[in-house]
């Protein structure tokens, strides 16, 4: 086996391949294997520095066998996979008692409570099912878990149970290897085979605990958690970390947050909403659907809205009511009586002719926001807008009785002021339609790809001869 290995230390890759296709038929051929008759990655650390780390490229036939040979040392793993639990061992006894004496070692103490120690009970078990964890990480997990709330505790015995299933199930132990796969894992050619899988699952245990608080779950949400989990270590062995603590940096780098982004972008993508036709398509659409947005806005105010008076003493007690003209030239105000629900334009005494409208101030730069400047708070501050008219002498003041109202009437002013609405709410609203009228567009087109760039023209004939000439009667 060492002078077959020597042959893996060369630069000649066709050398590298032929010694990797027989040391790939040797173990193949034996069967399962014992770990003395296994190579440890130790002493092939001639993989990790000759061939991943080469300066060349890995081949595909190279790939294939270093695929081969993580699913064979990995499936060497399979009988303690399948192996039941034994209560009655001695030595699993031995290692539980240990880790529950490293993981509870305060309890002497008095530091941790009663009811928390009695959770050990449930620890039991899950070290039994899933194998052997550091101590410092059982440690970490335990006293975190000890300081929140019942319902946001992450349970330790079926989280550990479940992530060892899904490490099985990412890294195919059990599964005999494809005669075409080439998914090698470079991290597991960094160290011993038993050594990285025991620190891989140090690793993802913190990860679950630190995906758990990020999702503020409670037990009712253990199977989205462990599905985010899944993702993570998917996405980050997809990238090919080259040693453990690679692995650990990106997968926690790789929060939930940022696998809800991943989601929205791959939902885009498989819709086709983000191919450079559908971009220009959505451009094209734009100026349409803000038209139609803006004459919204504009029946909007025509319809008007009722708003409130905040005097100095934040007294609500009185009522006005705004309106746009049909025509869209006056703006007319009057005060209004509690019940009333649409006065008529008519009822309005006070108007403001729009040509004479010079600005629209919203937040602290509003005139009454600045005459109670310290004192409004700042929902009243996101609620206030004013308009400016008569060379900038007079103001007409509002303060909005949601969000939704000042999104409107901002934008139907600012509309009437020949500018270009900038509120979330129109944003929003844009995406939505936008989005509608694309799938409207595209939809005698499902299941046809649609080309990143569009079929060249081809050129034209060299002669126009096969054209019919209307110009000469027929005889």
């Amino acid at each position: 086996m060492e002078r077959l290995i020597s042959h893996l230390q060369v630069t000649n890759q066709q050398i590298q391949t032929k010694a990797m296709a027989l040391l790939m038929a040797l173990l193949q051929t034996a069967g399962r294997l014992t770990e003395r008759e296994l190579p440890p990655c130790g002493s092939l650390g001639s993989l990790q520095n000759n061939i991943i780390h080469s300066s060349g490229s890995v081949g595909d036939e190279m790939a294939h066998y270093l695929y081969v040979l993580q699913s064979v040392a990995l499936n060497d793993l399979e009988p303690r996979m399948r192996t039941p639990l034994d209560s009655y061992n001695q030595d699993q006894r031995e290692v539980l008692h240990s880790l529950r004496q490293s993981a509870f070692e305060c309890e002497s103490d008095g530091s941790l409570s009663h009811g928390f120690v009695s959770r050990s009970v449930a620890l039991r078990q899950g070290v039994q099912e899933a194998g052997l964890l550091r101590e410092s990480s059982l440690r970490s997990f335990v006293l975190e878990n000890s300081s929140r709330e019942d319902k946001h505790e992450c349970p330790f015995a079926r989280s550990s149970i479940q992530l060892t299933l899904i490490l099985c199930e990412i890294l195919r132990i059990g599964e005999p290897p494809s005669e075409t796969g080439s998914d090698y894992h470079p991290v597991f050619f960094s160290q011993d085979w038993d050594c990285l899988l025991n620190e891989l699952f140090c690793v993802c245990i913190q990860l679950l605990n630190k995906t758990w608080k990020e999702m503020r779950a409670t037990q009712e949400d253990f199977d989205k958690v462990m599905q985010v989990v899944r993702e993570q270590i998917t996405r980050t062995l997809s990238t090919k970390p080259t040693s453990l603590e690679l692995f650990k940096n990106k997968v926690n780098a790789l929060n939930y947050s940022e696998i809800l982004k991943l989601r929205q972008t791959e939902r885009l993508h498989q819709e086709e909403t983000l191919a450079p036709p559908v971009l220009e398509l959505k451009e094209r659409l734009k100026p349409e659907l803000l038209e139609l947005i803006r004459q919204q806005r504009l029946n909007r105010l025509c319809h008007g809205t009722l708003f409130r008076k905040i005097s100095s003493r934040r007294r609500q007690d009185k009522l006005w009511y705004c309106r746009l003209s049909p025509n869209h030239k006056v703006l007319h105000y009057g005060d209004v009586e509690e019940d009333t629900d649409t006065p008529p334009i008519e009822t309005l005494q006070e108007k403001i002719p729009v040509s004479d409208i010079k600005a629209l101030l919203t937040g602290k730069d509003c005139p009454h926001m600045k005459e109670n400047k310290g004192k409004q708070n700042k929902e009243v501050l996101d609620l206030a807008f004013s308009i400016t008219y008569d060379v900038e002498e007079y103001n007409l003041n509002f303060i909005a009785s949601s969000r939704t109202d000042f999104c409107l009437w901002t934008d139907g002013l600012s509309v009437l002021l020949g500018r270009e609405m900038s509120s979330e709410s129109m944003r929003s609203e844009l995406e939505i339609l936008l989005s509608m009228e694309i799938k409207l567009r595209l939809l005698d087109l499902e299941n046809v790809p649609i080309p990143e760039r569009a079929p060249p023209i081809p050129k034209p004939p060299s002669n126009f001869n096969f054209c019919y000439d209307f110009s000469q009667t027929e005889q």
